[in-house]
């Protein structure tokens, strides 16, 4: 079912999605400020375009200080933008009930999108 659900999900938007996300990460590393935060939308890029049997968790070995002081910058420069982005198409695939697991996935998306910093995807 994952593996249906996945091809289901690159062929209706995720690998746009993914696409989108590999652009600004490769735009964020140009420099070297932004290099963290193109990390970040990396993992945004790998779970979107394999979404379903994924799961975000809390990394081991996060340094809290730094990972609270980077997912502060990342909320006001453009996590709360990509969040709210996947929680509104959320809220539209859950209105429909065979969209439901799309909107799941979207709310992942936006739980990581909030806060990137000190998560990782298994």
């Amino acid at each position: 079912m994952k593996l249906v659900g996945n091809i289901i999900w690159i062929v209706f938007g995720g690998l746009i999605i993914a696409t989108e996300y590999l652009i600004s990460s490769l735009l964020l590393m140009v420099t070297i400020v932004g290099i963290p935060f193109g990390i970040q939308t990396l993992k945004l890029a790998m779970l979107s375009l394999w979404p379903f049997g994924s799961e975000v968790r809390e990394s081991k070995g996060s340094s809290g200080c730094l990972s609270t002081i980077m997912n502060i910058i990342w909320f006001f420069i453009g996590g709360i933008w990509i969040a709210l982005t996947h929680l509104v198409f959320g809220i539209l695939f859950f209105i429909t009930i065979i969209g439901i697991p799309f909107a799941m996935q979207h709310f992942k998306l936006a739980g990581l999108a909030l806060t990137p910093f000190g998560r990782e995807i298994v």
